[in-house]
C-alpha cells in the first residue's frame, strides 16, 4: 500500500509517499510546497491545491492521509492553516483518492506510541521506521511522513481486526 502523507500549512505544505510492502516501510519521497507570504492569499491556496494534485497523480498512491488541523489561540493562523487544509482536500478528492485525517494526537501515539512525545523524538523515530540516513527536511516533511506512517500502521490494524473478526 502507498499512502500520501500531508502536513497542510499556508507558508509550507510538508508531504511524504511511504510504502508498505511485506511489513517494511519505506519512504518514496518527501519534501515541502512553498509559498510566498507577499504574494496574495489566492494565489497561494492555488499553489498549494495544484502541488498536491501533482503529487498525487506523479505517486498515484492508494491513499491520503492528512493531519487535522490543531487548535490554536491564534485565530489568523488557525484560519489559514484551515484554508491550506481545505484545498489540500479538495485536491486529494480531485485526484479520486480516499483520504483519512488524524489528529497531532492520533499521530505521535501510533509513530512514537507515546501522545506527549515532542517534534524531536517524532522526527528521530520517523527516520528510524523509514531507515533513513538522515531526518527529513523540513520538519513539516518529516510531520507528512509520520503522518503517512500513521495511516499505514491504522490500515494494517483495520486490516488485522477484520481478519480477527472474519475468524469469530
Amino acid at each position: 500500500m502507498r499512502v500520501l502523507g500531508i502536513d497542510p500549512g499556508t507558508a509550507i505544505t510538508g508531504y511524504g509517499v511511504v510504502e508498505e510492502q511485506g511489513g517494511e516501510l519505506k519512504a518514496l519521497a518527501f519534501g515541502a510546497i512553498k509559498t510566498s507570504a507577499e504574494r496574495p492569499l489566492s494565489a497561494r491556496l492555488q499553489t498549494i491545491y495544484r502541488g498536491v494534485k501533482e503529487l498525487a497523480l506523479e505517486w498515484k498512491p492508494s491513499a491520503a492521509a492528512v493531519e487535522e488541523l490543531f487548535f490554536s489561540s491564534n485565530v489568523r493562523t488557525a484560519m489559514s492553516v484551515g484554508q491550506a487544509r481545505g484545498v489540500t482536500l479538495l485536491a486529494l478528492a480531485d485526484a479520486g483518492l480516499p483520504v483519512a485525517e488524524y489528529t497531532p494526537l492520533t499521530v505521535k501515539q501510533a509513530v512514537t506510541g507515546y501522545g506527549g512525545a515532542d517534534k524531536a523524538q517524532m522526527q528521530e523515530m520517523v527516520r528510524l521506521l523509514l531507515g533513513l540516513a538522515e531526518t527529513p527536511r523540513p520538519d513539516d516533511a518529516a510531520d507528512a511522513l509520520a503522518v503517512a506512517v500513521c495511516h499505514l500502521n491504522s490500515a494494517g490494524l483495520a486490516v488485522l481486526s477484520d481478519e480477527t473478526t472474519a475468524a469469530l
